[in-house]
């Protein structure tokens, strides 16, 4: 009865992940997608509990434990900024690499007790520590890097691919050891495979540069659901398996999605900055040439007042100040002149994927006036006015002009080749690519220098005056 029960339990938990996935694939069906992964989940956390697996006994240790567990995910997530939400989620990830590494020497731990292992649960045992721990160091890495503790530039090691190799080989040495068992201390091999792996995971991501950290979250999700899927294998947990595979496949496609958008190669996500670097003949980086031109938010209002094309392009700056509520207050005194305002959001744009489509959908924005680079890039020749918003890496022209620039070969909105181009940010500082922007320096750019939220709450206060 009990099998019957948990079968039942497992399929239906697996159809709502499934739904969840689909739901989140778009923006309009985003919240009902949330809502089946948590009924999902619940489904899945009481059937574990229920199972045969979960000895009695330990339930008053077990339920106060996953109390404590929701209640401080409940007050990180109502507390975290929506800025600093790239940091959480490899927080998170890190917390189920991190989870897979114990549950690995656990498994193990009690497979010696009880008697001889198979080869297999301890092949198994062996990815599951393997793959946990390179994505909780690497996932600690990356949230460093995201806050701003760890520099953005990459780490740069001589022979670093060789040495990946090596430390790759090494593992996977040990891996063979601790299977055979017979050769050397397991506990042994298997410990010094996790230190290894997890010393892989930190070179891998610190040898990524903080322009494609988005890329690097979405790789660490894949490995998180591929660890958790390894897990599912070691426990025989076919949901655990089944979402596993979920998330690591979907998190995979989602990084290769993103790597073509940045022109980047997914391999150099994976090995750590393989092929990243600038090819040697290519000289160095071209100075932008010009001067840079301020405006005043007087004439930006004039000049919003006569356009009758506007494209408003937000970026990690929007996402900082929170000014999304007062850009959906420009874009409906916009509209409401019968001007046409829509928004450029490019695959990149912050520090997360879809980072500024979820600000925007905090503040109502209409989704049909949202579009993606592929959707709007053509029609900035005929934009009047471009209002780019704490944006920078994602507009920078030198990634199509400069061979030599770390951005090169990046597909960008090309938001020069509108009438007028007003970039709003409180300096000329560069992104977080490290790369000056030569559309500063444009003869059609024209710099705000402001907070993003108090800028356009000025401006918004300007035109309905």
């Amino acid at each position: 009865m009990m099998e019957v029960f948990l079968s039942m339990a497992w399929t239906l938990a697996s159809v709502l992940f499934i739904s969840s996935l689909r739901g989140l694939s778009h923006q309009e069906t985003a919240r009902r997608g949330n809502s089946y992964g948590v009924v999902g989940m619940c489904v899945a956390v009481a059937a574990v509990i229920l199972g045969e697996k979960v000895d009695r006994a330990h339930l008053p240790v077990l339920l106060p434990a996953m109390g404590v567990g929701a209640a401080l995910g409940m007050v990180m997530a109502k507390r975290v900024a929506m800025t600093a939400m790239p940091e959480l989620v490899a927080v998170l990830h890190s917390f189920v690499g991190l989870a897979a590494v114990l549950v690995g020497w656990a498994a193990w731990l009690d497979a010696a007790h009880e008697g001889t292992p198979s080869a297999l649960l301890l092949g198994e045992i062996a990815v599951d520590v393997f793959i946990g721990a390179i994505t909780f160091t690497g996932s600690v890495v990356a949230f460093l890097k995201l806050r701003g503790t760890l520099s953005g530039r990459p780490l740069l090691l001589p022979a670093r691919h060789l040495l990946n190799v090596a430390v790759a080989l090494a593992s996977l040495s040990l891996a063979a050891l601790f299977v055979k068992g017979d050769a050397v201390d397991p506990n042994l091999a298997l410990g010094v495979m996790t230190l290894l792996a997890g010393a892989l995971g930190v070179h891998l991501v610190a040898a990524i540069g903080g322009a494609d950290m988005p890329v690097v979250v979405s790789m660490l999700n894949s490995y998180s659901g591929w660890t958790a899927s390894a897990a599912g294998f070691m426990l025989e947990n076919d949901l655990l398996i089944i979402t596993g595979a979920l998330v690591g496949s979907s998190g995979a496609i989602l990084s290769v999605i993103m790597c073509r958008a940045m022109n980047r190669s997914i391999w150099s996500v994976i090995f750590g900055g393989f092929g990243a670097e600038p090819a040697p003949s290519s000289g160095p980086a071209r100075a932008p040439e010009g001067e840079v031109v301020a405006t005043d938010l007087d004439a930006l209002a004039g000049e919003l007042r006569d356009a009758r094309e506007v494209v408003i392009v937000p970026g990690y700056g929007m996402a900082v100040s929170r000014a999304q509520h007062a850009v959906k207050q420009l874009v409906e005194i916009l509209r409401a002149k019968g001007a046409s305002a829509r928004f450029a959001i490019h695959p990149v744009a912050g520090r997360l994927p879809g980072h500024m489509n979820v600000l925007l959908a905090e503040a109502s924005v209409p989704y049909d006036i949202v579009l993606e680079m592929d959707e709007i890039n053509g029609d900035f020749a005929r934009t009047d006015v471009v209002l780019v918003i704490g944006a920078n890496d994602i507009v920078n022209p030198s990634a199509q002009t400069d061979p030599a620039s770390p951005i090169a070969g990046m597909p960008v909105l090309e938001v020069w080749k509108a009438k007028r181009v007003v970039v709003l940010k409180r300096s000329r500082a560069s992104g977080y690519a490290g790369v000056d922007n030569p559309l500063f320096y444009h003869p059609s750019t024209r710099m705000l220098f402001a907070d993003a939220r108090d800028g356009m709450e000025k401006l918004v206060a300007k035109l309905q005056g």
